[in-house]
């Protein structure tokens, strides 16, 4: 049988519950503390750069090709798949060789770096210099390409067509125009076919 008094050292028999559950709180506390810091040192999730009210100008062989101006850019470039975020949204003006401008606008956007994709989001509004108005929730835009295409729903209004469909394919000054299901009202040229007889 075992003494209590001929034994030298602590035993689990002799230490008091109490004690048994402070040891248990603080192995908790400690494992809850590590996990908290291990949050707060991710850096993978904060953008490398932020810039307010910024105006970026594009040109090419000294020509203006496009204006952006937001009131916020989050740099995230330091991720595996990066990209920049404008939050509070972007206005982007595009000029053409005549110089004639097109503005396009939205609530938010983000531009994927490997991809060259823009993505803009809410309140999408395409203003074109001969007056076409395109809008939508969602649309994306391939600089490098010059197309733009959606599967959400649009409406595009011009002097030929007042039109609303899901999914658009074209490209930017919508001479090449593809959608999904249109409802609404296209201008056709009526022309007279004449037929020779022999």
């Amino acid at each position: 049988m075992l003494d209590r008094k001929d034994h030298n050292g602590p035993s689990l028999i002799t230490m008091k519950p109490y004690k048994l559950l402070l040891i248990f709180f603080c192995f908790i506390s400690c494992e809850d503390n590590f996990q908290e810091i291990k949050k707060i040192n991710n850096y993978t999730k904060f953008p490398i750069g932020v810039a307010e009210n910024i105006k970026l100008i594009y040109t090419d062989s000294a020509k203006v090709k496009a204006i952006l101006t937001s009131t916020l850019n989050n740099d995230f470039t330091n991720q595996l798949f990066p990209y920049s975020e404008f939050p509070d949204g972007v206005k982007i003006t595009f000029f053409d060789n005549k110089n004639q401008e097109t503005t396009v606008t939205s609530d938010y956007a983000i531009a994927y770096n490997k991809t060259n994709i823009v993505d803009l989001v809410g309140n999408v509004v395409i203003n074109t210099h001969d007056g076409s108005v395109l809008k939508t929730s969602q649309i994306y835009w391939d600089p490098e390409q010059e197309w733009l295409f959606t599967e959400k729903k649009f409406t595009f209004k011009n002097i030929d067509y007042d039109i609303s469909a899901v999914r658009l394919d074209a490209n930017r000054s919508f001479t090449i125009f593809n959608s999904g299901e249109l409802e609404g009202q296209v201008v056709i040229e009526d022309k007279e076919q004449k037929i020779n007889e022999n």
